[in-house]
């Protein structure tokens, strides 16, 4: 092989995995919504997991429950691999959750169970962010799950509505 090839390959790669990542084994004890788990992992410790690059319905919006269900139909009581670049700022770990193989955030997204959270795109890896996008817009495309919805309202801007009814406002105030 080339140096040309070889140094494509080692960017692709680089671009595909998160310089370093947390990896946590065990199996899933709790689905809290159709993005947000608990795995036990090896030594008996609880880790809450929050799936990377989707954002699925809040509980009280439409389809929430059917997406906590389906991600507990793909997770719940089955040993996981999560790699996790990072945590967030509830302490949760973001990670790619993986099942036999099977990528759990993917499939979230390919039954139309959530949404590809392009915000946080910089977080994934090239492959993952395209892949995702693509797999939501067939979703979309197919109307699967939410997107059976003529106007489905993501999860922020339920989050957002639901803070400025509080009277939080934009600014919190």
């Amino acid at each position: 092989m080339g140096v040309l090839k070889w140094v494509a390959l080692g960017v692709c790669v680089l671009l595909a995995v998160p310089a370093s990542a947390a990896v946590i084994e065990g199996r899933v004890v709790a689905v809290a919504d159709g993005d947000t788990v608990t795995v036990l992992d090896a030594r008996k410790r609880q880790q809450k997991v929050r799936l990377t690059g989707i954002d699925a319905p809040e509980k009280r919006q439409p389809f929430g429950e059917a997406s906590r269900q389906h991600l507990a139909g793909l997770v719940f009581g089955r040993a996981v691999e999560a790699r996790c670049p990072k945590r967030d700022r509830y302490g949760r770990w973001l990670c790619k959750l993986r099942v036999d193989g099977r990528d759990a955030n993917f499939a979230q997204l390919a039954a139309g169970m959530a949404w590809h959270y392009k915000a946080y795109g910089k977080d994934q890896g090239l492959f993952d962010f395209t892949g995702y996008a693509l797999i939501e817009l067939e979703a979309r495309y197919r109307r699967r799950g939410l997107w059976a919805d003529p106007r489905p309202q993501a999860p922020w801007e339920f989050r957002r509505a639901r803070r400025e009814a509080a009277g939080g406002g934009v600014f919190g105030g």
